[in-house]
């Protein structure tokens, strides 16, 4: 067994745990493998072990990836195999990510939005995408304050854009805290999400992504559908040496 199996063996196996104290079945809880900086091989490696859905937090780095992952599409006759940009997106790279992804979950500001649905019509493509929602004062995180005037103008604006499906809310936990913080901060993504699928009933709102490596069992707690983990199934990463975005 490859170390990636094992990996991906024990991985599952603390999913299903976190899932059985939660009361929720595994099925509810998709888990996202995070690639950023692993090669294309790696993403082949985890993609013949059953994962389909993987994350990516750069344009660039992903670009000299992406052909490899058609190709890998085409070997493993699964289309099913998708690659989600999770990091930040500056609006001048919106309509490269709208080619290369198969979706975005970092959507923070109505400018992005709307350059992704423009790039995502020139491609008669009808392009997923995620709110990212900023619940941690840490300077350094991105997404919305929910309770900001930008927030309100994307949530209005959102059902009008044709070539853009949202089907959720993401956020990322601050670094480091106690379980009470990071409990809170999940419990606050879930609440909005409530309140928001109320106000804005034209919106699909089902996916909560919350929850990486070190946090994902009290994600899983606080009604994450989606967890992104990278470390604990691919190991330490090597810091990122390609282009700046």
């Amino acid at each position: 067994m490859s170390l990636l199996a094992e990996s991906l063996e024990k991985l599952e196996a603390a999913i299903g745990d976190a899932c059985r104290q939660a009361g929720r079945r595994r099925e509810d809880v998709e888990l996202m493998a995070v690639s950023k900086t692993y090669s294309a091989a790696t993403i082949a490696e985890a993609a013949a072990l059953g994962l389909r859905v993987f994350g990516e937090n750069r344009v660039q780095e992903f670009a000299s990836k992406a052909l490899h992952v058609a190709a890998l599409r085409e070997e493993l006759n699964n289309p099913t195999i998708r690659v989600h940009l999770i990091g930040h997106l500056q609006s001048n790279k919106a309509a490269r990510a709208a080619e290369l992804f198969d979706a975005v979950d970092t959507v923070d500001s109505l400018r992005v939005a709307q350059r992704l649905n423009d790039a995502a019509g020139k491609l008669s493509k009808r392009l997923p995408v995620l709110i990212e929602v900023k619940l941690s004062p840490e300077e350094t995180k991105e997404g919305l304050d929910p309770e900001s005037a930008d927030a309100a103008q994307l949530l209005e604006a959102l059902p009008d854009f044709h070539s853009l499906e949202c089907s959720g809310l993401m956020t990322i936990a601050p670094w480091g805290a106690a379980e009470d913080v990071t409990r809170a901060c999940f419990q606050s993504l879930r609440v909005w999400r409530d309140r928001w699928s109320v106000a804005h009933s034209k919106l699909n709102l089902d996916v909560l992504s919350m929850g990486m490596s070190g946090d994902f069992p009290l994600a899983i707690a606080e009604g994450a559908t989606r967890i992104r983990v990278g470390t604990a199934l691919f190991g330490k990463r090597k810091p990122y040496t390609g282009p700046p975005e």
